[in-house]
């Protein structure tokens, strides 16, 4: 369990935002780089975009377990990131979708995915744990100077 300013949370509770915050930052990658091309930013668009590094996402989900360590970087965020990356991929080239002169997967688009979607999907798990951090060793800290002050009990 990890504790945040108004109480604990449980880790299905952080399972459940991990799952929400995951698929909302893929949208997100879609929906900019279809803005970033020029493209109607419409529902249709944006699903056709995001489906397949969805269907990569929740594979790397359910293979990790992520529900169950939602904040662990090694396995949980980077398998995640790996399987949405190349099974994203490999639907997007299966589908037809983005073939840019014929090459149905120009390495740029690769390589911008890769480092985009790393810094979604890991990122915000490592400012998560700085966070938390922060806050467990500021209670332990407040805790060991209860315990050497005369007269206050400890918590």
């Amino acid at each position: 369990m990890w504790s945040c300013n108004n109480g604990a949370v449980t880790l299905k509770t952080w399972g459940i935002l991990a799952a929400v915050i995951d698929a909302v930052l893929i949208v997100l990658f879609a929906l900019i780089g279809r803005g970033s091309h020029g493209e109607q930013l419409s529902v249709g668009g944006l699903w056709e975009t995001s489906w397949p590094f969805l269907v990569g996402w929740a594979i790397g989900y359910i293979t990790t377990g992520a529900w169950a360590r939602p904040l662990r970087i090694w396995p949980t965020a980077v398998v995640i990131w790996i399987l949405t990356v190349c099974l994203g991929m490999a639907l997007r080239v299966w589908n037809h979708q983005g073939i840019d002169h014929g090459n149905p997967l120009p390495i740029s688009f690769l390589i911008v995915a890769s480092i985009v979607l790393a810094v979604f999907l890991i990122g915000w798990r490592v400012v998560v744990r700085l966070v938390l951090g922060r806050e467990r060793t500021a209670l332990l800290r407040g805790a060991r100077a209860a315990d050497r002050t005369p007269g206050v009990a400890a918590r």
